[in-house]
């Protein structure tokens, strides 16, 4: 008996000594966790979905960023530059010779007139008069930079942080630190455009080195998730299989408790099960009254290119509405020498007057949907685009080169101050010249909203305790609510 009891396990005094030292472990890990004082977030890789804390109260909990791809000008939309009107037809003094695709002509007034909106009376431009009416409801930030003039690169920096190739997405990070309201659609959703991917496809939703289960899933309302039914097997006959393979894998998991690579992959296919009856009621937009579809142009037979887009939009909304984390939609395909996307540099006006027409009134329309429906109380809605034009067009062209320097992007909804113009670039727009932010301070801002500290979401991943704003960002305070 005293031989046994020796043993320090039955030992009572030490058993009560060590249970106390456990659960004030597992307090203690709790209450780190829930005030957001650990690194990286507690994962059950079983349901790697399950909503979990932020670091902080957030302002939002749902996130739609819209992504024009190809390089918006900002001098033909958001950024007013008078100065410019005056210089039209002559040379930027100093100015450089030779740009990214060749040589630099004279300077170019704006392609589109500017008027007073709303009650703060921003110069907003005629080429997005939806967009337009909404300016007092937007937090523009005008003073942005990025660190590549190539559209693959510049897209990289923009949705990874990095302009390298294999690094996590803002939507991956986001879903890794707070999974998902709904578990029976993905957490993270990208809709690319329906005339194409983006510049650099995937690497805009990737994962990086987070787990697999974070990368974004791609639908759009012209391709849905294809292979959600089996063929020829009945309804039936496929909830019967799918209720075997689950206690088979309940069992074999049960046996392997160690194996997360298990439980994930368990979990994964766990959801592509919920997700073939989930996708197909989410995605019929035959449920939409008539009007929803107008206010959208979802119902413009003039413009299929639009009304793709539009229905984008609305999926976007019903997405939102179902407690998807993070929405990702595009506008704008792959480089096609500005046909397919906003990559304007022959015949900037010509091609943005189609593009515009896409983008307006669905995105416009979106966020008043939003609104009206009580969800941009709690969803963030970003515009970008991974960077903007020069003053002056090309020489013998009618087109603006890539500008890196200054650029501009706007957020909207949750936590974001309307009304704001934070930043600014010199006269002519060429450069960011007050209020300097590279990306890294605009993403780092997204994740505040979030109630993400950008510093302490890290991954380590090859001995390096990574994170999506680098070594770098800083949150824009200006444009908070």
């Amino acid at each position: 008996m005293n031989r046994i009891s020796s043993h320090p396990l039955l030992d009572r005094r030490q058993f009560l000594s060590n249970s106390a030292t456990a659960l004030g472990s597992i307090a203690l890990a709790s209450m780190l966790g829930h005030d957001g004082l650990l690194a990286s977030p507690a994962i059950n890789l079983a349901r790697p979905y399950a909503p979990r804390l932020p670091h902080f109260p957030a302002k939002a909990k749902n996130v739609v960023v819209i992504f024009c791809a190809g390089a918006v000008s900002q001098l033909e939309t958001w950024d007013y530059k008078p100065e410019l009107i005056k210089w039209d037809g002559k040379p930027l003094p100093g100015g450089p010779a030779v740009t990214f695709q060749g040589p630099a002509g004279d300077l170019a007034r704006p392609q589109y007139e500017f008027r007073p909106r709303g009650r703060s009376g921003k110069m907003v431009s005629d080429l997005i008069p939806h967009l337009a009416e909404l300016t007092d409801d937007l937090a523009f930030v005008h003073s942005l930079t990025s660190k590549s003039n190539t559209h693959g690169p510049a897209e990289n920096f923009l949705s990874t942080g990095f302009v390298l190739d294999g690094f996590p997405s803002l939507g991956s990070w986001v879903t890794y630190a707070l999974g998902s309201e709904n578990q029976d659609l993905p957490a993270y959703v990208s809709l690319p455009d329906p005339r194409g991917v983006p510049q650099n496809g995937s690497n805009n939703w990737g994962p990086g080195f987070l787990p697999a289960t974070f990368q974004g899933t791609t639908l759009s309302s012209k391709d849905p998730v294809r292979h959600l039914a089996a063929q020829g097997i009945s309804a039936e006959a496929d909830r019967a299989a799918r209720a075997l393979l689950g206690k088979m894998n309940e069992r074999h998991l049960a046996a392997n408790p160690g194996d997360g690579k298990l439980a994930a992959r368990i979990a994964s296919y766990e959801l592509a099960a919920r997700m073939q009856l989930s996708v197909p009621a989410i995605g019929d937009l035959s449920t939409e009254p008539a009007h929803i579809l107008k206010m959208y142009g979802a119902d413009d037979s003039q413009n299929a290119d639009k009304a793709a887009f539009a229905k984008n939009c609305i999926l976007a909304r019903r997405l939102i509405e179902k407690g998807v984390r993070f929405v990702q939609l595009f506008n704008g395909a792959y480089a096609s020498g500005g046909k397919l996307n906003w990559d304007g540099h022959n015949a900037l006006k010509e091609q943005y007057d189609i593009h515009a027409q896409i983008l307006d009134q669905p995105a416009a329309a979106l966020i008043r949907d939003l609104r009206q429906r009580g969800l941009l109380e709690e969803t963030l809605v970003v515009w970008c685009t991974e960077f903007g034009r020069m003053p002056f067009f090309q020489k013998g062209a009618k087109g603006r080169d890539h500008n890196p320097d200054g650029f501009t992007c706007w957020m909207t909804g949750a936590g974001v101050k309307p009304g704001v113009s934070h930043g600014a670039t010199d006269d002519l727009g060429q450069k960011a010249v007050k209020d300097i932010h590279p990306l890294y301070d605009f993403n780092a801002t997204i994740l505040h909203l979030l109630g993400l500290d950008h510093e302490r979401l890290t991954f380590e991943h090859n001995g390096v305790q990574r994170r999506l704003t680098n070594v770098e960002g800083h949150v824009i305070r200006d444009v908070l609510a």
